[in-house]
């Protein structure tokens, strides 16, 4: 879970600068149909087509409507709020995952689960400082409607693990999504600039890892145990942030480089006006003034 939480970072931090020139539903249908390659691909070369056979459709095509629900209103929540009231108010869904598993799957929590919970619950928004004013928007409604949609998806993925393999699980959820989600975006497509298929090469990387994890930590646990790793985004966040700041200084000191090591610009008075001379041009000025008698 952790790992997959690593691989959403990353993606979330894609979708951000994705959302900026295309429409949310279709950044979920890029999402989406960039993933798919990468998850039958492995299955190809192995021979083993066989393991996306679905067992239980209903609850994938639950799963996908639900995984819709779920991107749109992050990707939505995204646009109107800033990143720490986003966070704060989608990472309530470990407890919404807690709460539900109780009646969903008739597990048995105890108070210090809760109270481990809650007190993750309480480190996040310490962490994030949400700002109240920005709590009272629509863009706080979608996050929450988000974190419930996400809960719900997680406790299908329970469901579905018990019969069905994690990569039909992830397969089924991924193409149902992108369907239902192509079929809606359609009438307003906007065409893909070249630019930027690197960046829908990358997204589909890291949705097809990230996806394949989750699948694979609900199978291994119950999802209230599993969900509140969720919370270690912030700490992916913050190294991702850092990373960011470390290359954008490389970068710059690997431009000035040539030119601090190369050139050395002096300005000398000659002929009336001021001139330019490079450290190889002053070298063999100084080095024929000593040779000369």
């Amino acid at each position: 879970m952790i790992a997959a939480v690593a691989a959403f970072s990353l993606m979330d931090g894609l979708l951000k600068v994705l959302t900026a020139r295309y429409p949310l539903l279709q950044v979920a249908v890029l999402r989406g149909a960039t993933s798919l390659p990468f998850t039958v691909l492995p299955l190809l070369i192995a021979g083993r087509l066989r393991d996306l056979r679905p067992r239980r459709w209903r609850m994938h095509l639950l799963r996908g409507a639900l995984y819709v629900i779920t991107l749109v209103a992050f990707i939505y929540a995204l646009r109107l709020l800033s990143l720490a009231n986003a966070y704060a108010v989608f990472l309530s869904a470990p407890l919404i995952v807690a709460a539900l598993s109780v009646p969903l799957l008739k597990e048995r929590i105890d108070w210090r689960h809760w109270l481990a919970i809650l007190v993750g619950l309480a480190g996040v928004l310490t962490m994030l400082r949400p700002t109240t004013a920005g709590l009272a928007s629509l863009g706080v409604l979608a996050a929450f409607v988000g974190a419930c949609a996400y809960a719900l998806s997680a406790i299908a993925v329970r469901v579905l693990t018990r019969t069905d393999t994690t990569v039909s699980v992830v397969f089924w959820t991924i193409g149902l999504m992108t369907l239902l989600a192509a079929a809606i975006a359609a009438p307003g497509w906007v065409p893909i600039e070249p630019a930027h298929w690197k960046l829908l090469l990358a997204l589909g990387l890291l949705a097809a890892i990230g996806q394949y994890l989750l699948t694979e930590a609900f199978r291994s646990a119950p999802p209230s145990i599993v969900a509140p790793f969720e919370y270690t985004s912030l700490l992916w966040a913050i190294g991702i942030v850092i990373a960011s700041g470390l290359y954008l200084i490389w970068r710059e000191r690997m431009r000035a480089a040539p030119t601090s090591a190369q050139l050395s610009w002096k300005w000398t008075a000659e002929k009336g006006r001021m001139s330019r001379r490079s450290l190889t041009v002053e070298a063999a000025a100084r080095k024929q003034e000593e040779d000369s008698p």
